[in-house]
């Protein structure tokens, strides 16, 4: 097998340079808060500067060692150039009728065509789009279905990349999110600007770690290198089920989603809208695998970007005057600063977050009782329905067997209930909700009392934590990397890495600036209405409580910031109708959701599926008959977890972002340490590598089964089980560091097996 060159001066500068430009730029970055052109230095390097010093470093790599390698000998490039031109015909044709559909849609609203018929009609276009793609690339030969050819440009398949990998919780939730956390988080939300640098700093380790070295070895799956590089059969299979935990673990996420949106555009129940969109699913990656899907996504991704850039560029104009909100936004961060002063000094504000806290107060007297509590609760009710006699059929004894029949049915639902109604008040009982500054790095002060040092310490080590796992996860996401299989060359490969990052960085450049513009808009134009006088959208939205729920607390009649929840998925999903922007905006954002939830799940579910049909039951024989019947395999995998992943949406299990999260820290405890190593260290064994793929899981799946509430509580645990303060979310970064020293020490004191090359 030919090896590939491994270029150690440049991969050494700009591993520093990465290095450099996230951790230790971040670690200084409470001291870095002085204006530059209006911006908080280090606000603005954690939102974009990082970003763009990323973006440089996978093209400058790309750039140059292809240029020291040259072209493969046995690559006809005139007619993969003749091939390329015809997709960017057809592709090209493709994104115009999309604008145009949009166009009309928007002059029909304006003549006076119905909602619902906007509503139906782009989303069944665009699901029509989807299906044609896949049922037009339904295929059987293995090649095709599990790599696409290998023939697919590095430029499409970077847009094919950028669509897998923006899922439902970069479209959906980032923006919320960085609206809720500003900088780096507060508390037990670590996070915010931690995605946007964690996210894409971790295609600096694909670009120069990990995806030429394995499209050298012309693989279909992860698995399959575990099992070329080590040999045997657990080194696979270890790997298999690895992939499996990931991938189900994010396509829940990404079919929660699917769930959310359809059933808000269409009206039907949550579990219905999670069918209809499995369908759009299954008939991309059901019948033709990787080449339906990197087509579809493809399509995807430009339905997904002219979603998220429309709202947020017709914000930033009608705030600012400049469409191009991630030049423009830095300015409604110093306004967004005296807004939340304002805020936090504010009288009326304060009798909320009283209020707060004495029903906080008073959930805790009751939970020192819940039997006595709940049946004292009942007797009132009763009383008081008696006590009305005739008067029993209007509006306030109607509101009185409301509260009686809402009432927990049992001790054990009231003590869980209760506990998470204390803990919700308490939070909002905090000075703006619990939100941290928008632009403070970091909780605490580094030079206030030991307290306070404790407390920035904490949040800084959970910020650094976060980046870390979700830079390593990146570079071990099955799903992510199998797309790199799909390039002609390795040349190609490096270059598609690159496509795939600028891509992604048109929508991460701008989601802080949603968060940041939807604040603003918030703090200045929403609080301080009368409640009579809110916008319709409001109303609408906060059916949903999870998404937005407000009442008059102090019952003045004014709407208060601390009377506001906003959940984070709505602040995409609402972004137009916060703009003022036509319905067939709204359609579209929730278009773009759909896309980007579909697009990822395509790609998982096509994981899951070719990693229990091709590498569990691989066995060995790669004829024609036996790859065809792998390739059918695979696909009835793929409908059977299809279909629990929708089960267990329905349950609505924990936030998108959450469960993305976690998925990152499995996917680096499990393969990065004995992939990196086994790339770069011949002395890498297979004992070293079971051991510290199996070492790093279970490091992982403990401290995030360890820290949730229900597990302490079954096993009688207090505290927070918390290791150095770092948040569960983060558990990788224990299972990376433990899976990396058990490789590395079981490698030295185990004999090497023979091995082909890693290419």
């Amino acid at each position: 097998m030919v090896q590939t060159q491994r270029h150690w001066p440049l991969h050494a500068g700009l591993l520093t340079i990465w290095f450099v430009a996230s951790f230790g730029l971040v670690f200084y970055a409470r001291d870095l808060q002085m204006l530059v052109a209006g911006w908080p230095v280090a606000f603005w390097f954690a939102a974009q500067g990082a970003l763009l010093v990323f973006v440089a470093i996978v093209v400058y790599f790309a750039w140059a060692a292809n240029r020291r390698e040259g072209s493969d000998a046995d690559f006809d490039q005139r007619t993969f150039k003749l091939q390329t031109r015809k997709y960017h015909r057809r592709f090209f044709a493709l994104v115009i009728g999309i604008l145009l559909l949009i166009l009309g849609l928007a002059l029909a609203e304006r003549w006076g065509l119905h909602k619902a018929w906007i509503a139906s009609i782009f989303l069944t276009a665009t699901l029509v789009v989807y299906s044609v793609i896949g049922v037009y690339g339904r295929t059987s030969d293995a090649a095709e279905y599990y790599v696409a050819g290998r023939r697919i440009p590095g430029l499409y398949n970077g847009m094919a990349t950028a669509a897998d990998w923006m899922s439902a919780a970069s479209f959906i939730s980032l923006a919320g999110g960085l609206y809720l956390q500003g900088f780096s988080g507060s508390g037990g939300q670590p996070g915010g600007l931690a995605y946007i640098m964690g996210w894409t700093g971790g295609f600096c380790l694909v670009a120069l770690l990990v995806a030429p070295y394995l499209r050298r070895m012309d693989l279909y799956t992860i698995p399959d290198y575990f099992a070329l590089r080590y040999g045997g059969r657990w080194p696979r299979l270890i790997a298999s089920l690895a992939a499996v935990v990931v991938s189900f673990t994010y396509v829940v996420a990404q079919i929660y989603g699917v769930g959310l949106i359809t059933s808000r555009i269409t009206g039907v129940h949550f579990e219905i809208g999670i069918l209809l969109g499995l369908g759009g699913v299954l008939v991309c990656s059901f019948l033709g695998g990787m080449r339906a899907v990197t087509w579809t996504q493809a399509v995807q991704y430009w339905v997904m970007i002219l979603a998220f850039l429309l709202p947020v560029s017709w914000l930033a104009y009608k705030q600012v005057g400049n469409p191009l909100a991630p030049l423009a936004y830095g300015q409604q961060l110093q306004k967004i600063a005296v807004l939340e002063k304002s805020l936090v000094d504010s009288p009326v504000e304060k009798e909320v977050i009283a209020e707060f806290a004495f029903r906080a107060e008073v959930l805790d007297r009751k939970l020192l009782n819940v039997e006595q509590s709940l049946q004292v609760d009942r007797q009132e009710l009763r009383a008081k329905l008696n006590a009305l006699g005739a008067k029993a059929d209007d509006e306030v004894a109607n509101r009185l067997r409301r509260e009686l029949a809402a009432l927990p049915r049992d001790v054990a639902i009231a003590r869980e209930r209760w506990s998470q109604m204390a803990e919700e008040y308490r939070e909002r009982a905090r000075p703006l909700g619990g939100m941290a500054p928008h632009t403070l790095p970091f909780e605490g002060d580094p030079s206030g009392s030991a307290e306070e040092r404790q407390k920035f310490q904490t949040s800084r080590l959970n910020f650094l934590a976060l980046m870390f796992c979700l830079m390593v996860g990146t570079a071990g996401l099955p799903h992510l990397l199998t797309r790199y299989y799909t390039t002609p060359t390795v040349a190609e490969t490096r270059s598609s890495v690159a496509w795939s990052l600028v891509f992604i960085a048109l929508l991460y450049v701008s989601a802080p600036a949603l968060a940041v513009l939807v604040k603003y808009e918030v703090m200045a134009h929403l609080v301080g209405q009368p409640f009579d006088a809110l916008p319709v959208w409001m109303a609408q939205w906060s059916h949903d409580p999870t998404l937005l729920s407000f009442s008059d607390v102090n019952n003045d009649g004014i709407l208060q910031f601390a009377e506001l929840k906003i959940g984070p998925d709505l602040v995409m999903l609402a972004s137009p109708e916060i703009s003022g922007l036509p319905y067939v905006v709204s359609v579209l954002v929730a278009a773009g959701g759909l896309a980007a939830a579909l697009s990822t799940a395509d790609g998982l579910l096509l994981t899951i599926g070719n990693a229990l049909a091709h590498d569990v039951y691989f066995e060995g024989d790669n004829s024609k008959a036996q790859s065809m019947r792998r390739v059918m395999w695979s696909k009835f995998a793929l409908l059977v977890v299809a279909l629990m992943a929708a089960y267990v949406a329905a349950q609505r299990p924990a936030g998108i972002l959450y469960l993305v999260a976690a998925s990152f820290s499995l996917a680096g405890a499990a393969f990065v340490p004995a992939m990196v190593l086994g790339i770069f260290w011949p002395g890498t064994t297979r004992v070293g590598a079971i051991g510290g793929m199996l070492t790093g899981l279970a490091v992982t799946v403990y401290y995030l089964l360890i820290n949730q509430v229900g597990v302490r509580q079954v096993f009688g645990l207090v505290g927070n089980g918390l290791w150095l303060g770092i948040q569960p979310v983060s558990a990788g970064i224990f299972g990376v560091t433990a899976g990396l020293a058990a490789t590395a020490l079981l490698s030295l004191v185990s004999n090497p097996e023979p091995r082909q090359s890693s290419g």
